[in-house]
């Protein structure tokens, strides 16, 4: 063993192992007339005609084990932590020039080695470079958490067995020694927009899809199951959604609302007498007296065949537009009642001379505002005598006009509406048939007494 100091804060002195190998000098095969004989670790060389140091470190393979440093020094070479340094001392004196003295070259060479002189800045550590002694035992350092690596800051430092790794995260690419972003947006991972981020990036959709589970992709959105704001139906389709209405709604202008469409307001021909608008649709009405025929029409309940007149007894229910009558039918003085409807004057009265043998009563009824000129009513003769010439005509009840006849024939008649006329109103007209005989020289008449009861609606 020898003392070697090592150099630090302050000069303290550690025991190093000098391995100096069992070598023995060898003679050259033409030795010079001046050879001399070389200590271990030296050997002759006949240049300059000295004794020179064999540097083991290149002569002797693997001559450190492990992690162990191979130093040369004079004579020998040191085995020290990679960490060590060394500082070279002088070169050895060479020996007396001329011709070896007394004492010998082996001797001179000996009293001029010197060692080399070891520095280190660190504890002497028998382990490899990463591990440190615990015990009898080498175990590996953990650079990463002591902090002694030398990764950037932009790099993770990795521990490994016996060293460390710096590394970039993930996401980031080395670029000389800085860790630099990678823009994966560059690549077109994202169907539809891509956002880098440090380290990452994010995948965004268009309105109407949402990122698929791959977190790439942009599926379809199905904003009808997702609460879409339609007030009555919805539609999806690719990408967005569509608002419709039910029948008798109209879409509002932002697309969601469904406004009920008011269908009166559209045409006054969709019902025939009033049109009452509902939420979505429309319904026809009539008046009182009448009800509704199919969807639109209006038509006249006949209250003396359903029984919803109040008649009294021994009264005539006379059904007429949107109402009935209730009808004394006795015949008045001097008439006589010989069936239902028809009163006869009978001659052996002295007051029926003037007046119509019978009288026939007949009941009608029509709508208001009819065109005209409209035929209402054929009057025919019920009795026919031979040679006899019948004329018809109008006897009272057409003050105004509204009506005239015009003959078929020589026995019947049509009682014609010549002017427009507007109810409710009531007519009542004695239509008389005149018969003459000029070859018997007779004259006779019969009337016809009609009621006319014009409706208040055109229907």
């Amino acid at each position: 063993m020898r003392l070697v100091c090592v150099l630090s804060a302050v000069c303290v002195c550690v025991s190093l192992l000098v391995c100096v190998p069992d070598v023995t000098a060898q003679t050259p095969t033409t030795a010079p007339s001046t050879y001399t004989e070389c200590t271990d670790g030296y050997e002759w060389d006949a240049e300059s005609q000295h004794c020179k140091d064999i540097n083991e470190c290149e002569t002797i393979a693997d001559a450190c084990q492990g992690e162990m440093k191979c130093f040369n020094h004079y004579g020998g070479y040191l085995c020290l932590p990679r960490s060590a340094s060394v500082i070279t001392a002088p070169d050895p004196v060479s020996q007396s020039e001329g011709e070896p003295g007394a004492e010998g070259p082996m001797e001179e060479q000996q009293q001029q080695q010197t060692l080399p002189v070891v520095g280190t800045n660190e504890a002497f550590n028998p382990c490899p470079v990463g591990y440190q002694a615990q015990g009898e035992n080498c175990i590996d350092v953990d650079e990463c958490e002591l902090g002694i690596h030398e990764c950037q800051p932009s790099q993770q430092c990795v521990n490994m067995v016996g060293t460390y790794s710096c590394q970039c995260p993930e996401g980031y690419s080395k670029i000389g020694l800085e860790c630099v972003d990678i823009d994966e947006c560059r690549y077109r991972y994202c169907q539809h927009r891509c956002v880098n981020l440090p380290g990452s990036f994010s995948c965004e959709c268009e309105a109407g899809f949402q990122v698929a589970p791959n977190n790439r992709s942009c599926v379809d959105v199905n904003e009808c199951e997702m609460g879409a704001p339609c007030e009555q139906r919805c539609y999806n389709t690719y990408g967005t959604f569509l608002c419709r209405c039910e029948q008798g709604y109209d879409l509002g202008p932002e697309g969601y609302s469904c406004q009920d469409i008011d269908e009166c307001s559209y045409s006054s021909y969709l019902c025939q007498y009033h049109c009452a608008n509902e939420p979505g649709s429309f319904s026809c009405e009539c008046p009182e007296g009448y009800e509704i025929l199919g969807s639109r029409l209006c038509q006249d309940i006949n209250e003396c065949e359903t029984g919803a007149h109040q008649c009294g007894e021994g009264q005539m229910c006379v059904n007429v537009h949107g109402s009935y009558r209730c009808l004394d039918n006795r015949c008045l003085e001097p008439y006589v009642q010989v069936s239902e409807n028809r009163c006869v004057c009978p001659s052996t009265k002295p007051e029926c001379r003037d007046l119509p043998f019978s009288i026939v009563q007949r009941y009608m009824s029509i709508t208001s505002e009819r065109t005209v000129p409209s035929d209402i009513f054929q009057i025919q003769a019920t009795s026919v005598y031979p040679g006899a010439l019948n004329t018809f005509r109008i006897r009272t009840g057409d003050e105004q006009g509204e009506f005239y006849i015009r003959q078929i024939n020589n026995i019947s008649a049509m009682l014609v509406l010549g002017q427009a006329v507007t109810g409710p109103r009531e007519f009542v007209l004695d239509l008389e048939m005149v018969s003459v005989n000029p070859i018997l020289n007779y004259q006779t008449s019969s009337s016809l007494r009609l009621y006319i009861y014009v409706g208040p609606y055109a229907f």
